[in-house]
């Protein structure tokens, strides 16, 4: 507070010594303007500004209303006397005075003694500086001015509080423009500034649904009223009456108050409630609910202030019928989106799965994000995540339709690469301007084998059993509906290992993605928030999603985390990839998966053996014959453990083993897979042949390294 009130910024003022003669700090000092001062109820002030003190005489602490020994010499104690409004003007007036370099001040302000009536001060006040131009010290006068006040310099004031309490109106109104759900509407209202500018000590809002009150606010701590939660119109509550007659109710004491509620008012009336004020809440000349302020300090309602408060009620009134819209068009967007996810996650033996959605928190503002866990023959299982283009209804209906056309073509049994293209050329032929981003892995978990394919989609990640966190680079295509349409359909399919305890995430771009910020350092966030999560699947799952809203991201969220447990293949697994005849990767991927199934089912003896055959059986199939070829092992049922090796192609030319001379360079491959396999035959399949080769694999002991 200022002159009397001591809250203006004296921060950064040189240590220098108070000028000679000033009081010392607290109760009160001699009379600083001698016998006048008492006479006419004017009393002086020392405010000593480098150590923040203020002296004050006696006629001065009378002026506040202060007792011998109440001031401690500190200004701010004077605060509690100054209304709020009149503290911050007083505060403004001494600081710029201060900045501006001028050499005095003067203004009238409001306090309120101990027995509740107000009191018309005026304080004036001269600056001293030292030789640098710095303020040092203040010298002035405060004076009881309630009977020297005209009219006229009355009404000038009243005008004043007028324009100050429009200008909160305003402010408060071009803040609920931006307050999205009602219970926005209602912190923000907590939160403002209008409660304190109108002296208003709380509020208590409620809505009307299905002909019944709903209470949204409850008003001050310790004021809510069992039974009140949900009245009828009909009852005998202010809020009720209100909604009856459309008409605002100002309450302007306690009596009027018991006389008028008996019924609310013996609950309330230990709160220290000295009037309210109830509006109905009206938007398109429908009421929807009442609001109500509260009072402890004031009694009676000019005509200024009933018409302002009615003027804020109609503010707030379309703010909440706007608030209310946007949940209801949020909730049906946000239930058409659950409709479309999956309503279970099956149980897949050899893993643990954990899957979220965090939606869109504003309004229709629910996109197309997606996960998908799919059962495959063989024990194997895919896991989907995607996001269409949009944040709308219609995104959602595309998601849902593009969702089970996915997992009907990944049920098919098609490759991972087939899955996405014919995907893509659904989406493409689904005649919608959307397009869509999509990872599918598709994951064997006796072998720890996983086949992505990318599709525009963001990176998955690999979370380590001992945390660590670490991007995967997945080679990808463009996004399903774009590739279609630009006839690049052909995903290329990337191979990974998933050693027991591993978690391959799966996610959409809105966990990542900050506004104003790379993509890069999104993802180093997420994988150093991964390194310190939980180890439980679960528990990481909700930690992912309680994050992501302290980001700023405002976009849906769909998360996917797959972790393969440490169980041993039984019989009859089996690993089957397409190598095209024109894609070396695939065939480094393939020779990649191979050697890592094999691995898995606990044959790491004859690793090396089995590798180097099947890549010697694919490349005489890419070599010699027009088109791809299809390699598959597998498991062999029955006594014994024994692993196969096909690999088929469409050319029915039967392969002849033929000896090599000194400097030939081919004819060694059937001999390589003579000597280093157990047995080989080939078989004819159709339009073309499969050549295979069996191999006996030892029993591995317990605990041996794969």
């Amino acid at each position: 507070m200022s002159a009397g009130t001591g809250g203006a910024d004296t921060a950064g003022r040189p240590d220098t010594p108070p000028p000679d003669g000033a009081a010392p700090p607290g109760g009160a000092a001699a009379p600083i303007l001698g016998a006048a001062g008492g006479a006419f109820r004017m009393g002086g002030f020392d405010w000593d500004l480098v150590t923040g003190t203020m002296t004050m005489d006696a006629a001065a602490l009378d002026v506040f209303d202060f007792a011998e020994g109440e001031y401690d010499g500190v200004p701010e104690t004077l605060g509690s006397r100054v209304l709020p409004d009149e503290g911050r003007r007083l505060d403004t007036l001494v600081a710029q005075a201060l900045k501006e370099g001028t050499d005095q001040y003067g203004a009238y302000f409001r306090i309120r003694r101990r027995d509740g009536s107000q009191q018309w001060t005026h304080t004036q006040g001269i600056i001293h500086r030292d030789a640098a131009g710095r303020p040092v010290r203040i010298l002035g006068v405060l004076r009881d001015a309630t009977h020297e006040l005209s009219e006229s310099a009355a009404r000038l004031g009243l005008d004043e509080g007028r324009r100050r309490r429009a200008g909160v109106i305003e402010g408060t109104t071009a803040a609920l423009a931006h307050a999205r759900t009602v219970q926005d509407v209602i912190d923000l209202l907590n939160d403002s500034h209008a409660l304190e500018h109108f002296g208003a000590a709380s509020l208590v809002v409620g809505l009307l649904e299905s002909g019944r009150i709903h209470l949204v606010a409850e008003g001050p701590e310790g004021s809510f009223v069992p039974g009140t939660r949900f009245t009828r119109v009909d009852e005998p509550y202010p809020m009720s009456e209100v909604i009856r007659t459309l008409r605002p109710r100002f309450i302007d004491d306690a009596e009027d108050f018991a006389a008028s509620f008996p019924v609310l008012w013996p609950h309330i009336s230990g709160l220290g409630i000295t009037s309210a004020a109830y509006l109905p809440l009206i938007a398109q000349a429908r009421p929807i609910g009442a609001l109500g302020f509260l009072y402890s300090d004031k009694t009676g309602f000019s005509e200024d202030e009933r018409t302002l408060l009615v003027a804020l009620g109609s503010s707030i009134a379309q703010s909440l019928q706007r608030a209310m819209l946007y949940e209801q068009e949020h909730d049906l967007a946000e239930g058409l989106q659950q409709a479309m996810l999956p309503r279970r996650i099956p149980d897949v033996p050899g893993t643990r799965i954990a899957v979220r959605y965090r939606s869109a928190r504003l309004g229709r503002d629910v996109g197309g994000d997606w996960y998908d866990v799919i059962p495959l023959p063989g024990g194997r299982v895919g896991a989907v995540i995607g996001d269409v283009q949009g944040h709308d209804t219609h995104a959602a209906a595309v998601m849902g339709q593009l969702r089970i056309v996915l997992r009907a073509y990944a049920a098919e049994g098609h490759p991972p690469a087939t899955v996405m293209a014919r995907a893509s050329v659904f989406l493409h032929e689904l005649d919608t301007d959307r397009f869509a981003t999509c990872t599918y892995a598709e994951t064997d978990p006796r072998t720890g084998i996983v086949q992505v394919v990318r599709a525009g989609h963001v990176d998955p990640l690999i979370r380590e059993p001992d945390g660590t966190c670490r991007r995967v680079p997945v080679e990808g295509g463009l996004p399903l509906g774009l590739s279609a349409e630009f006839g690049r359909a052909d995903y290329p399919v990337t191979a990974l290992e998933l050693q027991p305890g591993r978690t391959l995430m799966l996610y959409t771009d809105g966990l990542v993605e900050k506004p104003g910020a790379d993509l890069d350092e999104g993802l180093a966030w997420l994988s150093a928030l991964v390194r310190r999560g939980p180890s439980d699947l679960q528990q990481l799952a909700d930690l992912l999603c309680e994050v992501v809203a302290d980001r700023g991201g405002g976009d849906d969220v769909a998360i996917l985390l797959l972790r393969r447990l440490g169980v041993r293949p039984g019989t009859g697994g089996r690993f089957r990839q397409h190598v095209a005849q024109s894609d070396p990767e695939a065939l480094s991927a393939a020779r990649h998966m191979i050697r890592a199934a094999v691995r898995a089912w606990g044959a790491g003896a004859r690793a090396d053996e089995i590798e180097l055959v099947a890549d010697e059986l694919m490349t005489n199939a890419l070599m010699h014959t027009d088109g791809g070829a299809i390699v598959t092992l597998r498991r062999l049922p029955g006594p014994g453990r024994r692993l196969r090796v096909e690999v088929e192609d469409r050319s029915s030319a039967l392969p002849r083993r033929r000896e090599a001379g000194d400097a030939g360079v081919s004819g060694r491959g059937l001999l390589l897979v003579e000597q280093l396999s157990d047995t080989w035959g080939v078989e004819p399949r159709g339009g073309g042949k499969c050549v295979w080769c069996e191999f006996a694999v030892p029993e591995e002991p317990p605990g041996a390294p794969r």
